[in-house]
């Protein structure tokens, strides 16, 4: 066993000290079983006993969430389990710089929504330098949701005179059966998760007065046929249940002025037996095209539960073993 080693760290005038240890010093113990390490804080200083490498580790993070603590950023499990990520696959870009650099403006509910990873960071630069981007990855990775961050800064900014959020209205893997209701009502259950988000970013009723002035339009990707859409921010998600015919149809809607992000999971496809993906299709039909860029996503990029990172590892895991995606 290697011998280990102890160092001292000395957090800077202005970082909260008790924002980055954590309630009962809780963000202390996360960086403590991640590195294997032992950490002990009092006040601006803390100690760090055990492998070299990963006492190296450690600072790194220590470092990285306090110096979001002294911009003033109140500190969460999340930057915690981000700056843990960053230190042990040694990014080059502090968390400082990603959350600061690349953050989109949109000025309602929330100030300012920060990427949490490096690719999240180059998804945000992809948008804002290409008319049509496709961001591919498993559940969780923020795909959709910086999209739709990027489109309401867009609107604000007057960048885009409409945000235009589209889905395919496909049932995940089980028969609903009748829906009661008008066509609204019968596609709303669907849409629902694109409001969630839109919700997440502004206040209800200053969402719902721009959908009902139709600055937002959230509707099922079949009522796009035959639409041009011009001075639009588009987002098309769950584009794993598009089919061939379907996801041309979106492609071919692209009108002057406008940006289009198409997000997707290629392992979670609840389309017919039978029936190809229009997302998986157009990795080999676009990837060649000046304009357009492909970002893909893995569970790295995971930006929920903790767990749901070991959950996709554990699908990937199975899935190589019979042979499937």
């Amino acid at each position: 066993m290697k011998k280990p080693i102890l160092i001292k760290v000395t957090l800077k005038e202005g970082v909260d000290s008790a924002s980055l240890y954590g309630n009962y010093d809780r963000h202390l113990r996360m960086l403590e079983k991640a590195f294997g390490v032992k950490i002990g804080g009092r006040g601006d200083s803390l100690i760090i006993e055990g492998e070299a490498k990963s006492v190296q580790q450690a600072e790194k993070a220590i470092l990285d969430i306090a110096a979001l603590s002294k911009e003033g950023f109140c500190l969460t499990s999340e930057d915690v389990t981000y700056a843990i990520r960053a230190a042990k696959h040694e990014t080059s870009s502090s968390l400082e710089q990603i959350y600061q650099q690349d953050a989109i403006p949109i000025y309602g509910k929330k100030k300012f929504i920060t990427p949490k990873s490096p690719t999240q960071q180059a998804y945000i630069e992809t948008i804002k330098c290409h008319d049509l981007v496709v961001g591919i990855g498993p559940a969780g990775t923020g795909k959709t949701y910086l999209a739709m961050a990027m489109a309401v800064s867009a609107l604000i900014n007057r960048e885009a005179q409409r945000i235009i959020l589209a889905r395919p209205a496909v049932e995940a893997g089980e028969k609903l059966g009748f829906l009661p209701g008008d066509m609204i009502e019968k596609v709303n259950p669907y849409l629902r998760p694109l409001y969630d988000a839109l919700y997440d970013m502004m206040e209800m009723e200053k969402a719902n007065r721009l959908v009902e002035r139709g600055d937002i339009e959230i509707a099922p990707l079949a009522f796009m046929r035959g639409r041009t859409l011009n001075d639009s921010f588009i987002v098309l998600d769950e584009a794993q249940n598009t089919t061939s015919e379907q996801m041309k149809m979106f492609l071919t809607r692209l009108g002057f002025n406008s940006k289009a992000v198409i997000t997707g999971d290629i392992t979670q496809i609840d389309l017919p037996a039978g029936r190809s993906s229009g997302l998986i299709e157009i990795r080999d039909i676009l990837s060649d095209i000046a304009g357009i860029q492909f970002v893909y996503f893995s569970e790295k990029d995971v930006v929920r539960h903790s767990l749901v990172q070991e959950i996709i590892k554990a699908y990937g895991r199975a899935s190589k073993k019979s042979g499937r995606l």
